[in-house]
């Protein structure tokens, strides 16, 4: 079965990686969130397992929702009595968008109206609501006109773990806590020795959550104690007591072994208070210490800078950044009894420095306060790695700290940075990393960059889109495109690349190459990428005018997502990277279409277009082009997407004379050839000489309500309506098929849409 696993948006990469740690078949990232593979056990362990998933939802039926009438009557179609008893209890959960449904509470009522009105006609009794507790909670969601309707298995939000007595103004949600620790790579440190400090605790949230998973306490064997957490009748029970038998048999050895490790400081005595408490309730007390004491005192912290023995001889919390020998250098103490003479002084352990500053509305956002937490890490643990959630980019700055990393998180409807620095004193700059101050030029790209994706921000983030046109000679001085791509990876990095567009005769070269560095640098500035992740083509002119100069030979492949297709791209030795990134809307038309269609891709590149159709449920594709190296791509792309066997042909031909042989039917064709191309293997090609030729033999081969698409890049094209009226019928659909992060130029491409005539 597919299932969905929820999250705060930011996490969904780190999710994927954890369900798949969990036995889940497959797993990809979607927008504030994870699709699932897997059976029933596989979801319930994630419901007591996973650190990061808000809830987690099995399907119970998905329909057409155009209005609450098609809502109410999807709904009561169900069999309530397979679900839910009439003396049970019901709540129903919500989440809408778009035109027909708007209101999140009407919809969640609609769908109690008809549980409740159905189960009385079949029973004569109606369930009650309990909106805390319910014996069934029921999740929905309505979006793009369709409705899924899901049970929550956690039976509400997987966050509460069930140690949480106290909390502070602004506590911090043990989902974004744990996803803060892991990418502060805290389970490898606490395995190696190290200690976790967080100096503005508040109530405790991140040294807890850390504390269970040094010591793997399942996040959810404290949720609901012996009871499960929903009683719906599919809910395997004996599989998750046997799940949660192991789960406390874990905790048991995890808790005996736990080290004293955790360091908690804040200057509020009534949040120390609360983490004690809370601590006491988690049943990790043992391990911490807290303290009620201000940021700046941290390097005072006698705690923080020698050994304490607590009573009866038993060794107390150690320095952070002393270890016992043994695990410094491995083995016991007589094995490392030689080492250890020789050094009298034990270096600094490693360390992480997790902490969630104040920044939200209730809690004053100080960046002077943000610059003594820098300063006292720096003196206190400078070869420590830090996690940090700050409030914004600017007070992440505000710290001094640099970054090996940043993430954009949410805290609630908060957008924070999640800064990782790895260690928190780094060495100074080398000569050429010096700080660079921008020129005027290059302050002026940089400015409109920060426009555009402050533009782009709500609609990248709503479509979950990783890779798209950041610029487009925006600037007409700075003639070049600058295409974003992010790496599907659980720590994505982020690459740029920036095509240079020719020159008018008259600028002078030194111009032209001045003003393209000012490009590249206000480039590095705004996406704070290093210099290797910027994959430039430049034009050198010559003979013959403008061309583009070598490229470089890395044969480095990175692997980004597109709605639920994985495609492999190469940014550095070719022109093209692989994917036309202006051709989005198309491929994600395909994927709603293609559902047990024939697909046929003419002049198919690197079969993104084919991974999106047969991710998309076809039945069949064929993919035709040219070039081998072109179609050995397709056959990588497929099987990043676990796409292949028969069902999947890959055709290196001349894709006009190979259609016009062929004899099979199709249902749904892609067909986006090149403006013009020559080979020894095969005839010229003009798409303007040869395009009606060519689009009579594709509609020749629909099946009777087959569609071709057929589009072109070629900016002088006129397409011969009057040759093409005479086999087929013909919209033209370009403005639906230009996304906005190229509605500056949408002549990028033009589209049609073809079918058989009657």
């Amino acid at each position: 079965m597919k299932f969905f696993a929820s999250c705060g948006k930011g996490l969904e990469y780190l999710l994927v990686d954890e369900l798949l740690a969990l036995g889940c078949a497959k797993a990809t990232a979607t927008v504030a969130g994870a699709n699932a593979e897997g059976d029933l056990r596989d979801a319930q362990r994630a419901v007591l397992w996973s650190r990061l998933a808000s809830r987690v939802l099995w399907p119970l039926a998905e329909f057409d929702c155009p209005d609450e009438h098609a809502l109410y009557a999807g709904v009561a179609a169900l069999s309530w009595q397979e679900h839910l008893q009439p003396r049970q209890t019901l709540a129903v959960d919500a989440h809408v968008s778009g035109s027909a449904i708007t209101h999140a509470r009407y919809a969640a009522q609609r769908v109690k109206d008809a549980v409740v009105d159905t189960l009385r006609v079949q029973t004569g009794a109606r369930p009650d609501v309990d909106l805390e507790a319910p014996d069934l909670r029921l999740n929905l969601v309505v979006r793009k006109g369709r409705a899924v309707l899901s049970v929550d298995l956690g039976g509400g939000p997987l966050h509460r773990r069930g140690w949480r007595r106290e909390q502070g103004e602004a506590p911090l949600k043990e989902t974004l806590a744990a996803a803060m620790l892991l990418r502060g790579d805290w389970p490898r440190l606490y395995r190696e020795g190290g200690m976790l400090l967080d100096p503005m605790c508040g109530s405790g949230t991140l040294l807890i959550e850390g504390a269970l998973m040094a010591a793997e306490v399942a996040p959810g064997l404290q949720r609901h104690g012996d009871v499960p957490p929903t009683r719906w009748p599919g809910f395997d029970t004996a599989t998750w007591q046997a799940l949660r038998g192991e789960a406390r048999a874990r905790a048991e050895t995890g808790f005996a072994a736990l080290r004293p490790a955790f360091f908690g400081r804040d200057v509020d005595p009534h949040a120390i208070r609360a983490a004690r408490a809370n601590a006491q309730v988690a049943g990790v007390a043992q391990a911490m210490d807290w303290q009620v004491a201000d940021i700046a005192r941290l390097r005072d912290d006698t705690m923080l800078s020698s050994r304490h023995s607590g009573e009866g001889g038993n060794p107390g919390p150690l320095s952070p950044w002393k270890k016992p020998m043994d695990a410094r250098f491995g083995g016991n103490d007589e094995q490392n009894a030689g080492t250890q003479k020789a050094d009298t002084t034990p270096s600094p352990a490693r360390g992480l420095v997790a902490c969630n500053p104040p920044y939200d509305l209730r809690l004053a956002a100080d960046p002077a306060l943000y610059r003594a937490l820098g300063d006292a890490l720096k003196a206190t643990v400078p070869d420590w790695r830090a996690s940090l959630l700050c409030g914004s980019r600017d007070l992440a700055r505000a710290t001094g700290l640099r970054a090996a990393k940043t993430y954009q998180l949410f805290n609630g409807a908060i957008e924070c940075t999640l800064l990782v620095v790895d260690p928190v004193l780094a060495p100074a700059r080398a000569h050429d990393e010096a700080p660079v101050v921008l020129s005027d030029g290059a302050t002026m790209v940089a400015n409109r960059l920060r426009r555009n994706l402050r533009k782009l921000k709500n609609w990248r983030e709503r479509e979950g889109i990783a890779c798209f046109r950041a610029y487009d000679a925006d600037l007409p001085e700075y003639a070049a495109a600058i295409d974003v791509y992010a790496t599907d990876e659980a720590a994505p990095r982020t690459f740029l690349h920036v095509q240079e567009y020719a020159a008018p005769a008259d600028i002078p070269e030194d111009l032209q190459r001045r003003r393209l560095r000012d490009l590249l640098a206000a480039a590095r500035e705004v996406f704070g990428v290093p210099r290797e992740h910027i994959a430039l083509k430049t034009r050198a002119r010559g003979k013959g005018g403008s061309k583009y100069g070598q490229f470089e030979a890395r044969g480095e492949l990175l692997v980004v997502r597109e709605g639920r297709a994985r495609l492999k791209v190469n940014l550095f030795d070719y022109l093209d990277t692989g994917l036309f990134l202006d051709h989005r809307p198309m491929r994600l038309r395909l994927f709603e279409e293609a559902h047990d269609a024939r697909f046929l891709n003419l002049f198919g590149y690197t079969g993104a277009a084919t991974v999106h159709a047969g991710l998309g449920g076809a039945r069949q594709t064929t993919t035709v082009d040219l070039s081998a190296t072109y179609l050995e791509w397709c056959a990588d792309n497929l099987r990043e997407n676990d796409l292949g066997g028969t069902r999947h042909r890959l055709v290196q031909a001349d894709a006009l004379a190979w259609l016009e042989a062929d004899t099979h039917e199709y249902d749904l064709v892609f067909c986006d050839p090149p403006t013009f191309s020559n080979s020894k293997r095969a005839r010229d090609f003009d798409v303007q000489a040869s395009h009606v030729r060519l689009l009579r033999a594709a509609v020749a081969r629909l099946s009777a309500d087959g569609v071709l698409y057929f589009s072109n890049n070629y900016r002088r094209f006129r397409l011969d309506e009057d040759a093409v009226a005479a086999f087929a019928w013909c919209e033209e659909i370009t403005a639906q098929t230009i996304p906005p992060d190229f509605a500056r130029d949408a002549r990028i491409h033009r589209c049609w849409r073809l079918g058989r005539r009657a």
